[in-house]
C-alpha cells in the first residue's frame, strides 16, 4: 500500500499543469476528493463522529467553490476532472 505522501505525490503529478504546480484549482480539488473519500469512509463506520462530519462539510463546500470557479475560467477542464474523478454534478 502507497503511503500518503506517494499517493498525495501521484495526485499532483495527475492533474498538475505545469511542472512546478502544486497549488492550481484542479490539483486541489483531486486532493480534497482524496480527502473527502477518506472521510466518508471513516464516517461510515464512525456514524456519531460529529467533528468529522463537520470537517468533511467543510471540504466538500471548499471543493465545491472550486469546481465553480474552474467552471467560470475553463468548461472543458471542469469537466474532465468531474469525470476523472467521478464526481456527479
Amino acid at each position: 500500500m502507497p503511503t500518503k505522501n506517494s499517493q498525495k505525490q501521484n495526485l499532483i503529478n495527475d492533474f498538475k499543469i505545469h511542472a512546478k504546480d502544486t497549488g492550481s484549482a484542479s490539483v486541489q480539488i483531486a486532493l480534497l476528493t482524496e480527502r473527502i473519500n477518506g472521510l466518508t469512509e471513516h464516517l461510515k463506520m464512525h456514524r456519531k463522529d460529529y467533528s468529522s462530519r463537520v470537517g468533511l462539510l467543510q471540504l466538500v463546500s471548499t471543493r465545491r467553490r472550486l469546481l465553480k470557479y474552474l467552471k467560470r475560467q475553463d468548461f472543458k477542464k471542469h469537466k474532465d476532472i468531474l469525470d476523472k474523478l467521478n464526481i456527479r454534478k
